[in-house]
C-alpha cells in the first residue's frame, strides 16, 4: 500500500509538472508570436521602435529619426549579396538626405563592433551602422534571411519590406516612395538571400 501510494504521488507531481510547463510554454509561444507580428505583408504597419548601440557607442533609437524617411536594412559581414547593395545605400544616402532620407544598417553578426567598424569604412558606409540583438529581429518580424530592408515613411509606417537581393533602380524607387509617403506602394517581396546567422548557407531562399 505504501508503494503504491509512493508511486500515485510521483506521478501527481509529475503530472502537475507537465502542466506548468505546458502553460510556460503555451505563454512563451504567444509571447514569441506577439513579437514576430510583422510577418506577411506589414504594409501600413508602425515600424517598432528600438533602442540599439551604434559603432561609436552611442545609444540610438529609431524614434529618433521621426519625420525623416528611413531604409533600415538588416546586414552581416559575411552576407555576399549585403556587400552587393552597400555601395547603393552609399550612393542614396549621398543624393537624397537632404530631401529627408536616412540609410541605417543594423549589424546582424558576430564580429566585434571594430571589425564591422572597418568594414563599413573599406565599403564606405556614410550612414549610422547600429549592432543588431535578438530582440530588434523579432520585433521586425524574426528576421531570417539577409539583408532584409524594410523602407518606413515620414511618419513611422512601413511601405514597403524586402527579404533579399534587388536592384540598385528597384532598392531606390522604394526609397522615394518612403520619401513621398506612398503608404502601401512600395515592395513586399523575396529574392535573393542568404539565412541569416548561416554564413555558409546558399544565396537561394
Amino acid at each position: 500500500m505504501k508503494r503504491n501510494a509512493f508511486v500515485f504521488a510521483v506521478l501527481a507531481v509529475a503530472i502537475m509538472g507537465m502542466l506548468a510547463l505546458g502553460k510556460w510554454v503555451d505563454r512563451h509561444r504567444q509571447k514569441h508570436i506577439s513579437n514576430t507580428s510583422l510577418v506577411g505583408d506589414v504594409r501600413g504597419a508602425k515600424a517598432p521602435d528600438f533602442e540599439l548601440t551604434s559603432l561609436d557607442g552611442r545609444k540610438v533609437k529609431l524614434s529618433d529619426y521621426r519625420g525623416k524617411a528611413v531604409v533600415l536594412n538588416f546586414w552581416a559581414t559575411w552576407c555576399a549579396p549585403c556587400k552587393i547593395e552597400m555601395p547603393w545605400f552609399v550612393d542614396l544616402q549621398n543624393q537624397y538626405a537632404s530631401d529627408g532620407l536616412t540609410i541605417i544598417g543594423i549589424a546582424m553578426d558576430d564580429s566585434t563592433p571594430q571589425k564591422i567598424a572597418e568594414f563599413a569604412s573599406e565599403v564606405g558606409v556614410n550612414y549610422p551602422v547600429l549592432l543588431g540583438t535578438n530582440k530588434v529581429s523579432e520585433a521586425y518580424g524574426d528576421v531570417e534571411f539577409l539583408p532584409t530592408t524594410f523602407y518606413i515613411n515620414r511618419q513611422g509606417k512601413i511601405v514597403g519590406k524586402v527579404a533579399g537581393l534587388r536592384g540598385r533602380s528597384e532598392i531606390e524607387d522604394d526609397a522615394r516612395k518612403a520619401l513621398n509617403g506612398d503608404q502601401g506602394k512600395a515592395a513586399m517581396s523575396s529574392t535573393t538571400g542568404v539565412p541569416s546567422g548561416d554564413p555558409n548557407a546558399p544565396a537561394t531562399r
